[in-house]
């Protein structure tokens, strides 16, 4: 099944995330501009990376004799990619980026993940490392490693969790001890490292969590170093290896073709990002931005399993047609079929417009000509991470599973490839803090920020929205009941009983508030906007006895 780049709903949806706010600050970066980037990206996602999706996760990344070699085509992929200019579309000029705006750039790699999520997951890493150090690394560290990272010439990689440290990280024990020349040796083991190691690029860098000698006991004492693979030349290029190795690959349910490594750090050089023990702090920069790249991925699975669902429908006949009569019908003339497709679509559109609201708010935030405006933008962004993050993986999985049953008992044959969008997809509510975390993370911190304002502030744009529009102003009005019971017991049992349910409701929430913007927008999204607001929003009222049960029903004997 080849896959088609959304081009149509994804310019609609950027409209409804309000893109064209970004004018000010991306004077460049108008809609002519937009269709151009997102066409040529849909082109080199369909044409170049969709084909080679099937075989990754057939034949997968393999690991012999202490090197990890990519999955067959990606080497060759990877290497059009970062010639492409596509790694470098929301950097800094000053490092060789494109200056233009992250909203874009989430756009053009939801396709990226469409049309393989193995093989976005390595640029999407990069992205990251990126973040991190433009944010936190010394003059020094950025001219080194910036520019390498933003061609893609360079990848990399995030290193958090240990055999005993999952998400909790204060358990780590990596160590760093001082080399005695100004920089530092890192020994320990990571786990599930994310294109750990691999042949598609010349050298990975290394962002790796661990202890200083004497260093505070939990998450107060970890510290941020970068450690690349080889050793840096005094020219600035790759020269001898470092003791950083990878010492196997996962074999994992899904995303056969991203090597997930092992890492053994021996005595490996590395150098100090930040301050000391402040390395959480810096880690959380890239985590922020792969927590909503990682929603983007959410989207782009849920839409490649929709479009092949969809094209299977048309193609399988079973049964009679319920408009027309006609026997052995196409199983898409049935109408729990195109429920199940409807649905698919429309929390598709929603979760998409979602994750590019948020990006559009990560903009105004850095790039915003008033202060107020940043302030603003900024706690919009932060109280909607959580939300696009889980809402959407939540969503792959769901469209993914839906893709499945469209399938039928053929769904479950893997040659279909319906199968594998399943196996991909359900990963991405457990990476990048699990779905329960980002819950938690909502109701514990993001309802009260700026003593309230972030949430008031979304509060009172969906009522804009909801006049004449009862599902929308009813589900406003629940999620406002629901949080500010919340708010009231924030910290207790009783509140993180009910943040998963919060969170739930929140995106559906907000999702149905970006399709009525579509929809009041574009007559064209009219249909899909009132199925889900009597599909998904009519239930949201009925949601609230699920956040406000409490903690003592889970209570056992």
């Amino acid at each position: 099944m080849t896959y088609r780049p959304p081009l149509r709903d994804m310019t609609a949806a950027l409209k409804a995330a309000g893109f064209d706010r970004l004018g000010e600050a991306f004077p460049d970066a108008d809609a002519e501009t937009a269709w151009a980037v997102l066409e040529a990206a849909g082109e080199f996602a369909a044409g170049v990376i969709a084909p080679l999706n099937r075989q990754g996760d057939l034949t997968g990344a393999r690991y012999a004799n202490g090197r990890v070699t990519a999955a067959p085509g990606f080497a060759d992929a990877y290497r059009q990619f970062a010639q492409g200019g596509w790694n470098s579309l929301s950097a800094e000029p000053e490092f060789g980026g494109q200056g233009l705006p992250r909203t874009l750039e989430i756009a053009v790699f939801e396709m990226i993940q469409a049309a393989s999520l193995a093989f976005g997951l390595c640029p999407m890493l990069t992205q990251g490392a990126i973040e991190a150090l433009a944010a936190h690394g010394t003059d020094s560290q950025k001219e080194r490693f910036l520019p390498k990272l933003v061609s893609g010439e360079w990848t990399g990689t995030m290193n958090l969790t240990e055999p005993q440290a999952g998400s909790d990280l204060a358990a780590l024990t990596t160590r760093a001890e001082p080399d005695g020349e100004g920089g530092w040796r890192l020994t320990g083991q990571k786990i599930f490292i994310t294109w750990g190691d691999h042949d598609v690029a010349d050298n990975i860098v290394h962002l790796v969590l661990a202890r200083l000698p004497g260093a505070p006991e939990g998450s107060r004492g970890i510290s941020l170093f970068v450690c690349p693979k080889r050793l840096l030349n005094a020219d600035g290029s790759a020269g001898a290896p470092n003791d950083a190795r990878p010492v196997g690959i996962e074999h994992k349910l899904g995303i056969h073709g991203s090597p997930t490594c092992v890492m053994a750090f021996e005595g490996a050089r590395a150098e100090l990002v930040g301050a000391e023990h402040q390395g959480l702090a810096a880690m959380f920069t890239m985590m922020n931005a792969a927590r909503l790249q990682v929603g983007a991925q959410g989207v782009g699975i849920a839409e490649r399993a929709y479009q092949q669902a969809l094209a299977f429908s048309l193609e399988r006949r079973q049964g009679r047609s319920a408009w027309t009569g006609e026997t052995n019908a196409p199983i898409h003339d049935h109408p729990d079929v195109r429920r199940m497709l409807m649905l698919m679509r429309a929390k598709i559109l929603a979760a998409r417009a979602i994750c590019l609201s948020t990006a559009v708010a990560a903009d105004l935030s850095r790039h915003a000509a008033a202060e107020a405006d940043r302030t603003a933008a900024k706690l919009r962004e932060e109280l909607l991470t959580p939300i696009a993050k889980a809402w959407s993986t939540d969503l792959g999985v769901e469209a993914a599973s839906l893709g499945v049953q469209i399938h039928g008992g053929m769904g479950f044959i893997e040659e279909t490839g319906a199968a594998q969008h399943y196996r991909d997809a359900r990963i991405l509510p457990i990476y990048e803090g699990t779905n329960g975390i980002q819950a938690i993370d909502l109701v514990g911190r993001k309802l009260t920020l700026g003593d309230g304002a972030a949430l008031a502030s979304l509060l009172a744009d969906i009522r804009e929205a909801a006049v004449d529009e009862p599902r929308l102003a009813a589900g406003v009005e629940a999620l406002e009941e629901a949080a500010t019971w919340l708010i009231a017991r924030r910290g207790t049992p009783d509140a993180l009983a009910g943040a998963t349910a919060f969170l739930k409701l929140a995106g559906d929430v907000v999702g149905g508030w970006m399709l009525a913007r579509m929809a009041h927008a574009d007559a064209a999204y009219a249909g899909v906007w009132r199925f889900y607001a009597e599909q998904v929003l009519a239930t949201v009222p009925g949601q609230v006895a699920g956040v406000v049960q409490g903690a003592a029903v889970l209570e056992t004997e």
